[in-house]
């Protein structure tokens, strides 16, 4: 069962690691953060792949693509 912890215990429990494991800690966090932009990435990827293939995607120039954000 996972618990959820308040940002400032952790904040508090990471002070009380040494300078090494507060490195150790970071390579981790951005390890994972890694891992988890590229699976939000992949997933994006497919989905586009999916629509593409549903024929839900046309055609547009990037002047297009512009028009249509600006509206």
């Amino acid at each position: 069962m996972s618990q959820t912890l308040p940002f400032g215990e952790v904040l508090e429990a990471a002070n009380q690691l040494s300078p090494e494991e507060q490195r150790e800690l970071i390579d981790i966090l951005q390890r994972r953060l890694v891992q988890t932009d590229r699976q939000r990435l992949v997933a994006e990827v497919q989905e586009a792949r999916h629509e593409f293939a549903a024929g839900n995607c046309r055609p547009a120039t990037p002047g297009d693509i512009m028009r249509e954000i600006q509206e």
